[in-house]
């Protein structure tokens, strides 16, 4: 590998074998889910309520079941369920070939959802044990960067395959899909069963401890919390550029500027975002500071409604910069506290409570945001801004809460 794309794909060989893993799985995904809109209703012939019908509830099973997902991690291995799972997800997409209705539809994305949100448990735990304290957020800061060079790769292969304007071509998708995913499958089967760093943990971080994860309240408030500051993803793909269409005089095709600038910023700044975040107090720190570039895109862009011409343009493409700020940062803080605030001995559980927090904090955005911008107009830019603050304020007790809960299980944080 040259030097320059070394430095990029990360400092050690296990940093950068993962970072292919992670350019290699968000090139699957991204395929199908560039293609997925065109190959479920003019393929499968299902209608965009059926879609969203499925999805919704694919949703509410994954939700009931993520924490049972995550505790497989804990009983088999964390790499042998990574391993399996993404095998099964590979094979799942390639059922969608035999869909040809809503029942078939239904039973197919309810298990591509299971198998993916017990690979994505596993994933996190199994990263959060190969690499010792001070490395887990810096890598992982690696691995976003590298899903969106992935995501990229794969809308662009789906951007071919729609523009042949072939159906047959478009059936192909799911199948480049698990191609990709079949690879990547074999690439975290060979990835190392143990990590030295996990089995140098003093005997007190080994400690397996009783109860569930839920019993953790603290861990669960932050999670939720977490969720709720994640929904800057909500005002980058949802509300900000239904507000650019809506009600700026901003051309359309500023669009896939703002995408693409915050594809760039994601795979050059993000390491950098997440530089120096090894402890609670300084994974609370890159919260704050997310939040803060959170409320600030929320103060620009809720002006652009009065404004025109060139000063629209400049001001939403900083309100889209400021937002992928708020994504930088808060992404290193939710890993650093996930890393920091979950049993050793349960770390898979521990991310299905995670997932569990994350949903409850962010599945009711897309519906409040839109309709708080485009109805209320500032005032509900203004709410919008209001619950990020309360979300960071939150936080903070949460975490320390859930620090003590670990204390008294005789799990030692730092």
């Amino acid at each position: 590998m040259p030097r320059d794309l070394r430095r990029i794909a990360g400092p050690t060989p296990l940093v950068r074998r993962l970072s292919v893993q992670s350019v290699l799985s968000a090139f699957g995904d991204g395929v199908f889910l560039t293609g997925s809109a065109v190959f479920f209703t003019q393929i499968v012939g299902l209608s965009a309520a059926q879609v969203g019908l499925g999805l919704t509830v694919a949703g509410v099973v994954t939700f009931a079941l993520a924490v049972p997902l995550g505790k497989l991690s804990d009983r088999y291995g964390a790499r042998r369920v990574w391993a399996v799972s993404s095998l099964l997800e590979a094979l799942v997409y390639l059922t969608w070939l035999a869909v040809g209705g809503m029942p078939t539809f239904l039973g197919a994305l309810i298990a591509l959802q299971l198998v993916s949100t017990a690979s994505r448990a596993a994933r996190n735990a199994y990263r959060f044990d190969v690499f010792p304290r001070d490395q887990r957020v810096a890598s992982n800061a690696y691995f976003r960067a590298a899903r969106n060079v992935g995501y990229t790769l794969g809308a662009l292969l789906a951007g071919v395959a729609l523009a042949t304007d072939s159906d047959e071509v478009v059936r192909l998708v799911p199948v480049a899909t698990a191609v990709l995913l079949l690879l990547n499958a074999t690439l975290v089967s060979r990835l190392p069963a143990t990590a030295p760093q996990a089995e140098e943990e003093t005997p007190v971080e080994q400690a397996v401890t009783g109860g569930s994860a839920l019993r953790n309240r603290g861990f669960v408030l932050a999670a939720t919390m977490g969720g709720v500051l994640s929904t800057h993803q909500v005002l980058l793909n949802v509300v900000i550029p239904l507000w650019l269409v809506e009600e700026t005089d901003a051309p359309r095709v500023l669009l896939a500027w703002l995408f693409g600038t915050n594809t760039v910023m994601a795979v050059l700044l993000q390491v950098a975002a997440a530089r120096g975040v090894v402890t609670i107090a300084d994974s609370l720190r890159a919260e704050r500071r997310g939040a803060a570039f959170f409320v600030l895109s929320c103060a620009i862009v809720l002006i652009t409604h009065d404004t025109v011409g060139w000063l629209t343009i400049a001001l939403v493409w900083i309100g889209h910069v400021t937002v992928t700020g708020a994504e930088l940062f808060q992404s290193a803080g939710e890993w650093g506290l996930q890393a920091e605030l979950s049993d050793p001995a349960r770390r898979g559980e521990y991310q299905g409570v995670a997932q569990l927090g994350f949903t409850l904090g962010s599945v009711w955005a897309p519906a409040a945001y839109t309709y708080l911008a485009m109805e209320w107009g500032t005032p509900g830019w203004l709410v919008i801004a209001g619950i990020v603050v309360v979300a960071a304020v939150v936080l903070h007790p949460a975490a320390r809460a859930a620090e003590r809960h670990l204390a008294r299980e005789g799990v030692v944080v730092t």
